[in-house]
């Protein structure tokens, strides 16, 4: 029971790791195209 708890925070660990990095890289495209693409 022990072992299962532990791999199931590491599963979550991981997932909400990705899903920041996920946001981040969004969020750092998303200010490139606005300061980089939209000023022709």
């Amino acid at each position: 029971m022990d072992g299962m708890s532990g791999m199931m925070m590491w599963g979550m660990g991981l997932v909400w790791l990705l899903t920041v990095l996920v946001l981040i890289l969004g969020v750092a495209a998303l200010v490139k195209y606005l300061f980089l693409g939209g000023r022709e």
